[in-house]
């Protein structure tokens, strides 16, 4: 079967590895649609994802599948299902190294409410952290935004983690995938002023159209503390450390400093005097599955009520043969959510 093989760094082909075979608490799913993710891939694209460094390596953690297959011991999971979350880590060859291999024609997906009831939710039985994120996703929610539920679930749980309230006067610097995600989120968890901070003025009209109440380039941050009282969070939807300091002066007595994202450096300089006496840091750079799986739920009703839409984040669709062009396409700044697509018809 094919999958996406990150040779080296910055090199990207489309090669075949083997047809996984399925375990007990396994079921086997085929692709229908994948999404690159703008920070995670990219990264171990170009070879410095934190932690990671034996190429060759597959690639690839948000998709959604249909079931073919289904181990012995599978309960909640049937030929058919759509699931989300399908990883591969085993490819046929000792040398290739997993990027989360969800990339491949074909992915594994783990039966976690089965292991956890037969106590086999552990290594020896193949259970990892990530299989309890692992789900089926009811069959009227349209694949493109089952896949997206990769991240959406992933962001709609960093709110929790900050416990972000109904309210809070928020401000956002980045407006990718993450970053619209956050504004559509808070707004539609009836959050009160929300500014954002981003410098391609090319995405403003969509930032605002996602429900932000002002949007401004990085120049213009200063200026934000005299049209706006002190603010309950600032929002790092980049992963980038530098954006602290510049967020600090901005926040409320108690107010919280929040970064969301895997950083590069192992530590972080923060320049208290800038700050309020009190202010909260929290550092999400890994979901807290729990709070991911419970995301679903809410997540599809606001599919079904229509005011969550892939088409509001998705700007390009690559088959998989074409992985390189949709890499290139995501260095032009014009990319915010790009799927693939297979061709299993």
């Amino acid at each position: 079967m094919k999958a996406v093989v990150v040779v080296e760094p910055n090199r990207v082909e489309v090669l075949d590895v083997s047809k996984p075979l399925v375990g007990d608490y396994e079921v086997l799913a085929r692709n229908e649609v994948a999404a690159i993710c703008n920070a995670t891939d990219r990264k171990l694209i170009e070879g410095h994802f934190p932690g990671v460094d034996c190429y060759p390596l597959v690639l690839g953690h948000e998709g959604v599948a249909v079931v073919e297959s289904v181990g012995a011991k599978v309960r909640n999971i049937k030929v058919g299902d759509h699931v989300i979350g399908g990883l591969l880590g085993e490819f046929g060859r000792a040398d290739y190294h997993g990027g989360w291999g969800g990339f491949c024609e074909y992915v594994i997906v783990h039966d976690h409410d089965a292991m956890v009831a037969n106590g086999a939710a552990d290594a020896d039985n193949g259970w990892f952290e990530a299989c309890e994120i692992q789900t089926v996703v009811d069959k009227d929610i349209p694949f493109e935004e089952a896949a997206l539920l990769c991240t959406w679930r992933e962001v709609y749980g960093g709110i929790g983690d900050f416990n972000l309230q109904k309210g809070d006067n928020i401000l956002i610097f980045g407006a990718g995938p993450v970053g619209l995600s956050f504004i559509k989120f808070t707004r539609l968890l009836g959050m009160g002023w929300i500014g954002v901070v981003e410098p391609n003025v090319s995405r403003h009209e969509k930032i605002m159209s996602m429900g932000a109440d002002r949007v401004f380039v990085p120049d213009e941050v200063a200026s934000i503390r005299n049209e706006r009282e002190s603010l309950d969070a600032v929002i790092d939807a980049v992963g980038n450390e530098a954006i602290v300091n510049i967020s600090l002066p901005l926040l409320k007595l108690g107010g919280s400093m929040c970064i969301y994202g895997v950083l590069a450096n192992d530590i972080i300089s923060v320049k208290k005097s800038l700050a309020p006496y009190n202010f909260n840091l929290f550092v999400h750079q890994w979901p807290t599955r729990s709070r991911e799986r419970a995301a679903q739920k809410p997540l599809c009703q606001w599919i079904r009520e229509g005011k969550l839409k892939a088409s509001d984040f998705v700007t390009h669709h690559f088959p998989l043969d074409q992985i390189n062009a949709a890499i290139e396409a995501g260095k032009t700044g014009q990319v915010i959510k790009c799927l693939l697509t297979y061709d299993n018809h």
